[in-house]
C-alpha cells in the first residue's frame, strides 16, 4: 500500500520509531498524520514540525484508545494505516515483579487489541485498512536479558498473524514491524544485545517501513539478517538454542546487563 492521500495514526508518535514514522509518512504524502502519544507535549511539538494533529492516549487503556479512534474517524472520515507501535521494556527473567509483568503486558500485548478492537469494524465497513503493529526481532527471536520483552514480542507477533489470518479477506491488510536495535531512548546508546548486527536510525527504519508497506508482505524486517536467524531457528531449534545460549554467555561477560 502506499501512504500518499492516507490518513495514519502512530502510538508512541512522539519519540523513537513512532517520531520517525511520522516525519516519513508526511514526506510521502499522506493527507493526515495523527501523533498520538502518553506524552501529550511532545506529540504537539512533533504534529506542530509536520502539519499533523496531536493527541494524547495512554495505549494501555483501552478507552483512550476507542477516544482516538472516535476522533480520528470523525475528523477526518477514516483511518487508512494504524501504526499501533507504543511499546516498552522491562530488564529481567521470570522474577521481574508482577507489576513490571503486567505493565508490560498492558503496552506491549494488550494495546494492540484494543486497537484490533477498535479499528476493524469500521475498516470493514468501508472496505479496507491496514494494522501495522510494532513487534520487534525479538518476537520472532528472543531477547537476551529481557523475558517480559521477549514474551510480550512473541504475543504481539501471534496477535498480528492471527488478525491477518481472520480479517485478510475482508479487506484487512496487516504488517508485523521486526526490527532489530534501532538508536532510540529505549534501545540506549549502544543498542545492548540486539545491536549485532549494527544500530539502525530511526529514520532508515521509516524508509524500510514505507519499502515493506508498498511490498505488502506480512513481516516488515528492516535487518534483513533477521529471516536468516528464522530460518536457522526452524531447522533446528535444538542447535539454535545452544547457539543463542553461547551467544549469551559472550555478551555478558563482555558487557554484564544493566538494570
Amino acid at each position: 500500500m502506499e501512504v500518499t492521500d492516507k490518513v495514519v495514526v502512530v502510538t508512541g508518535g512522539a519519540s523513537g520509531i513512532g517520531e520517525a514514522l511520522c516525519r516519513r509518512f508526511t514526506r510521502e504524502g499522506a493527507r493526515a498524520v495523527v501523533v498520538a502519544d502518553i506524552n501529550e507535549a511532545l506529540a504537539k511539538v512533533v504534529a506542530d514540525e509536520i502539519h499533523g494533529v496531536a493527541f494524547k492516549c495512554d495505549v494501555s487503556e483501552e478507552e483512550d484508545v476507542m477516544r482516538l479512534v472516535r476522533f480520528t474517524e470523525e475528523k477526518y472520515g477514516r483511518i487508512d494505516l494504524f501504526c499501533s507501535n507504543a511499546g516498552i521494556i522491562a530488564l529481567g527473567g521470570v522474577e521481574c515483579p508482577n507489576d513490571q509483568w503486567q505493565r508490560i503486558w498492558e503496552i506491549n500485548v494488550m494495546s494492540h487489541i484494543y486497537v484490533g478492537r477498535a479499528i476493524i469494524p469500521g475498516m470493514i465497513k468501508r472496505g479496507g485498512g491496514a494494522l501495522m503493529i510494532t513487534s520487534s526481532a525479538a518476537g520472532l527471536l528472543s531477547q537476551i536479558g529481557s523475558a517480559p520483552y521477549s514474551v510480550t514480542k512473541h504475543a504481539a507477533v501471534g496477535l498480528a498473524e492471527n488478525i491477518a489470518i481472520t480479517y485478510g479477506d475482508q479487506g484487512i491488510k496487516v504488517f508485523a514491524l521486526c526490527p532489530q536495535a534501532v538508536r532510540t531512548a529505549m534501545a540506549g546508546p549502544d543498542g545492548g544485545v540486539a545491536a549485532v548486527d549494527g544500530l539502525m536510525e530511526p529514520e532508515q527504519l521509516a524508509e524500510a517501513v514505507i519499502e515493506g508497506l508498498n511490498k505488502e508482505e506480512f513481516l516488515i524486517l528492516p535487518h534483513p539478517e533477521v529471516k536468516t536467524y528464522m530460518q536457522r531457528k526452524t531447522s533446528d531449534y535444538d542447535r539454535w538454542l545452544q547457539g543463542m545460549r553461547r551467544f549469551q554467555a559472550r555478551f555478558i561477560a563482555g558487557r554484564p546487563l544493566k538494570k
